[in-house]
Parts: structure tokens; C-alpha cells; sequence
């Protein structure tokens, strides 16, 4: 997996679950992934290493990394993005009939039918 990408999935579930993390973790995450300062300017904003910034920051990574694990938020959301986008194209195609079904079967899976 390529930086771009690992980075991309990094802030999706930090939107999922960032909030779950310690106000710590959170400031340097977002310092790091979202405000695009180096390990040494954090380093310097927070009075510590820039060791103890790196090992935060994997450890913040790994952490959102198993919430989804055993949470699923963010695939069940994707899952249900595109069951949606399917039954509105079966809408603009003028298929009510796969659309309802579509969206009736998601329906049943939210329900754990």
C-alpha cells in the first residue's frame, strides 16, 4: 500500500473513531495527517522527542486500525453507500422494482434479518 493510500484510509477512520483516541493522540494525529507538520515541529509544539511523537502516531494508527477491525463502521457504511447508489440508478433507469428490492435487502441487513 502506497503512502497516499495508507494516509486516505488513515483519516477515514480517524473519522470514525478519532474521537475515541486521548486528546494527545488526537492533537498530534490531526498535527501530523491533517496539518502537515513534520515530526519536528510537533515535536517542538509539544515539548517532547520526536521519537515519542513517531511512536505515538503508529500506535494512534494501529489502535483506529482495530476499532474497525471489530467495529466494521466504516465498511458497513461504504456497504450501505453502495446499495444506495445502486437503487438510484435503478431509480434513473426507471427500475423501481430492483431499487426496492435493493434497498428492502439493505433494510434486512440493518435489521440482522
Amino acid at each position: 500500500m502506497d503512502e497516499l493510500t495508507k494516509n486516505e484510509e488513515l483519516g477515514d477512520l480517524y473519522a470514525y473513531y478519532g474521537s475515541l483516541l486521548t486528546k494527545g493522540q488526537q492533537s498530534y494525529f490531526e498535527d501530523y495527517y491533517y496539518n502537515d507538520l513534520s515530526l519536528g515541529e510537533i515535536a517542538v509544539n509539544h515539548d517532547v522527542s520526536r521519537q515519542a511523537i513517531y511512536d505515538n502516531l503508529k500506535r494512534s494508527s494501529k489502535i483506529l486500525q482495530n476499532y474497525e477491525a471489530k467495529l466494521h463502521m466504516r465498511r458497513d457504511n461504504n456497504h450501505i453507500e453502495d446499495v444506495l447508489a445502486d437503487a438510484l440508478l435503478s431509480i434513473d433507469n426507471n427500475d423501481s422494482k430492483t431499487a426496492k428490492k435493493e434497498i428492502t435487502n439493505l433494510l434486512n441487513q440493518l435489521r440482522g434479518e
